[in-house]
This record gives structure tokens, sequence and C-alpha cells, in this order.
């Protein structure tokens, strides 16, 4: 694909122009005790599906559900099962459906009834001009907890300023991308629901092309498996750290200027206060060039990376 940006702004293609184009793709669905909605999430995208006139294949993986999610999904003759022995995370199960998948290009959404999965034969033609699509909770339907409105804000603007681009969805579950891209970072993607936020950053940084397509999303069916406190720290971790990873300068070069700062100011009272150099402004020099440099390290390790 071309020199990365986001898609999805004015003049640039949309899924109403791009026709009914469809080509063969592979649906991961990750399933974790959701015996209440499976059946009735399963049912819609197959009704959805049959339609495209394309091949397609539904890829269930059953993330060691504890409920009757494991029995209502061997019961079926429609779907390709495979099944962890134990719950390893949304992230984990993913990514086994990815390695089992035998499309080129792959689907993933929620089994839990939230995201309009009767677009996705919209978004899949979408993925032919794009290395991923993704589908952005910014409909005019969007039922969304106010609570999880604050952190995400937080977190969307820092994530933001780390690949230097808009995001207007950082973390949707309802997406499209190309096998070959995405399994050039899966060994550096969790197992946890950070899953989609790591791949987004990944391919941003890395100048893919990304289009965001407006989606409803509604409340789910059954009890949610997100913990508000747990998964907002987790995800500020997980932001940091791929932000060092794929954008070094951007993190530790901020933190340089800041010990730079402080050199400069007390230098100033040095010099014009005291009369007297102290080690104060000598350890925060000391700090901040060593800051920079490490940032400079990092950088150049990560373009190496890139080119190999």
């Amino acid at each position: 694909m071309a020199e990365g940006k986001i898609l999805g702004e004015e003049g640039n293609p949309t899924a109403q122009n791009l026709g009914a184009i469809c080509p063969a793709f592979s649906l991961v669905l990750p399933v974790y005790n959701e015996e209440l909605g499976i059946t009735t999430t399963l049912d819609h995208l197959q009704e959805t599906l049959q339609g495209v006139g394309s091949k397609y294949e539904l890829v269930v993986v059953n993330d060691g559900s504890t409920d009757r999610s494991g029995e209502i999904l061997r019961a079926r003759s429609d779907i390709r099962l495979v099944e962890h022995p134990r719950n390893r995370g949304y992230g984990a199960a993913l990514k086994t459906g990815i390695q089992h998948a035998q499309y080129p290009l792959i689907v993933i959404t929620d089994a839990d009834g939230t995201y309009p999965n009767e677009r996705i034969p919209e978004l899949v033609a979408l993925a032919m001009h794009a290395d991923m699509v993704v589908g952005a909770r910014i409909g005019a339907n969007v039922q969304y907890s106010n609570i999880r409105k604050i952190p995400k804000w937080f977190l969307v603007h820092f994530a933001q300023w780390v690949v230097r681009r808009r995001i207007p969805d950082l973390n949707s579950g309802l997406r499209v991308f190309h096998k070959s891209v995405v399994e050039r970072f899966l060994n550096i993607l969790p197992d946890t629901f950070s899953f989609t936020t790591t791949i987004t950053l990944a391919m941003l940084t890395n100048h893919y092309l990304v289009h965001y397509e407006p989606i409803d999303y509604r409340f789910r069916v059954g009890k949610s498996k997100i913990k508000p406190i747990r998964d907002t720290l987790g995800f500020i971790q997980l932001i940091l750290r791929t932000g060092v990873y794929f954008a070094p300068l951007r993190v530790f070069l901020p933190v340089a200027g800041i010990f730079f700062a402080g050199f400069l100011f007390t230098l100033f009272q040095d010099i014009f206060v005291r009369e007297d150099l102290t080690e104060r402004t000598l350890i925060l020099f000391v700090a901040a060039t060593q800051i920079a440099m490490f940032s400079l390290l990092a950088d150049m390790i990560d373009k190496r990376n890139m080119r190999l």
C-alpha cells in the first residue's frame, strides 16, 4: 500500500461508492462465556455472509468457556471451531484464529452482539484499498458507557500524540486487515483486550494505510468482561510500551527536554544567584544528555529492525 495515512475523510473511498466487490475472507470470532447471545450472533453472521457472493469461513475460537458456550458451538456444523482448554485471553483467541485462517483477509468482531455485523461486507470491500479497515464507533447510534469515556479520552489523545495522527477509534473490535500484515506483528501482540489497541498503534507508526468507517454500537448481551480500572491501567502501560517500541523519540525526547529545562533553570540560579556550579545542575545535564542519547539509539534500532 501507499505511504500511510488514515482514510475516511472527505474525498476518500467509502463503502457506498466501492460497489459490492467482496474478496474471500476469514472471519475470526473469539468466544468466552457467551451462552446468552452466541447463537443469535452466529445466525446473524451466517445470514449476512451467505449473501456476499464470495468465499468466506467462520473461525470460532472457544477461549476456555466455563458456561454452555462450548456445547452450543460444538453442536454447529456451519463453523470451524478451535478450542482453548483454558481461558487465555481475547488477544490469544484472535491470534489462534488468525493462525488457523485460510484466506488472506481477516475479519474480527465480537460475539456479544454490540457491533453491526451486517456492515462486514462493506468493510471487506474497503480492505481492497487499505491495509486495515476499522469500524469506528462514531456513527449516529452509539451506546457507550460514560464511565469508560473519561479514561479513553486521555488514552486516545496520548496515542494520537505518539502516532501523530487522528485516531477516530483506538480499540474497536470490528475491523478487517490483511493476514500478511498482521503476521509481522503477531509476536508482540498481547493476549489481552489490548490486542486491538496494539495493532492500531503498530500499523500507524509503521505507515500502513488505515481506513476508519463510521459504524453504530449497541449495548452488549450478557456481562462485560472488561474491568474498567484494571484494563485502563493496562491500556496506559500498553500504550507506553508500544510507544517505546515503535516511536521511542516521541516518548523519551520530551522527558529529556524536561530534564534539560531543569538544567537551564538551575544553571541560571548557579550563575546569577549562587555564583557557583552545583551538583544538581550537573546531574540534570547528565540525565538530559543520557536520555536523549538513549532515545536516539532506540530510534536507530527501531529503524534498523523495520528495514530487516
